[in-house]
């Protein structure tokens, strides 16, 4: 199985057969556009995450969470106008350790789309390796030819969640202990979570660590091959993280889509870890 992770050096090498999206993004920030066109990876196209990877938020104490996944047409759609073709790979990359270009590359494998990666390192590894840069919006010359086939990466749905065996909040230690909550209206986790923060997915220059490394932080908490695993965060963006870390160290995972800001939008469903 080929690593879900590509180098700088190994995409400058790709450019020109390869579809480039910048996803540029950070919770509680505003979209990435500014950012992008000010200078990106040349032939990148921008791929807003609030209107391509994600639906409208669900409103308060109504299901889905403030990023429930995106309509299927509404993500195909993006898909084409971004110029995302079948039979030509796909790189995400954003410049927040790869968080929301996580979300990018799980939502293209889950709608079908067989050679996604994501640039480790994101666009500072980029600029350290030397990579040229370009100013202003790109537009493809031509649509993409993208079909979305959703379904083809598991998901596990709020009713069966604390079923799951080993069951991962992505979140900040103190979001998952319920020490801090700066987002969403209840603080702690779900019942039976196990805590693994997407800063212990990466090391030196916010790159991945190595999938041996990567498997012992896992096996920790007893997230190995051939387990019931599945990963949620606070609305299902940051998961995607935990669950490229975890196809880097090849041990198969579901994404809670709706996340926590899903789950406590029922009163009274349990909630672990908040201070007495």
């Amino acid at each position: 199985m080929a690593s879900p992770l590509v180098t700088a050096p190994d995409l400058t090498a790709m450019l020109g057969p390869v579809t480039v999206l910048d996803v540029r993004y950070q919770t509680g920030g505003p979209d990435g556009r500014t950012a992008y066109e000010a200078g990106h990876i040349p032939g990148a196209v921008y791929v807003d995450l609030d209107t391509a990877l994600a639906g409208p938020p669900a409103a308060p104490g109504e299901p889905g969470g403030r990023h429930p996944l995106p309509e299927t047409a509404v993500f195909e759609a993006a898909m084409r106008a971004a110029g995302v073709r079948h039979d030509r790979a796909v790189v995400v990359y954003d410049d927040w350790g790869g968080r929301a270009a996580a979300r990018a590359w799980w939502l293209l494998r889950y709608h079908g789309h067989g050679d996604v990666r994501v640039l480790d390192g994101g666009l500072p590894a980029w600029l350290d390796a030397g990579g040229a840069t370009e100013t202003g919006p790109v537009n493809p010359e031509h649509p993409g030819d993208f079909t979305a086939n959703p379904g083809q990466m598991p998901v596990v749905d709020t009713d069966d969640v604390t079923a799951v065996e080993v069951l991962i909040d992505a979140r900040a230690h103190e979001r998952y202990a319920g020490e801090h909550e700066p987002i969403d209206p209840v603080a702690g986790h779900v019942p039976g979570a196990v805590n693994v923060p997407t800063n212990d997915n990466l090391g030196p220059g916010g790159r991945f660590k190595d999938p041996d490394e990567l498997r012992r932080t896992y096996a920790a908490v007893g997230a190995v091959a051939g387990a019931d695993v599945a990963a949620y965060c606070g609305s299902g963006v940051t998961a995607c993280h935990d669950l490229l870390a975890l196809a880097v160290a090849r041990v198969p995972a579901a994404l809670y889509a709706g996340s926590w800001s899903d789950w406590v939008s029922d009163p009274g469903r349990p909630v672990a870890g908040p201070p007495a």
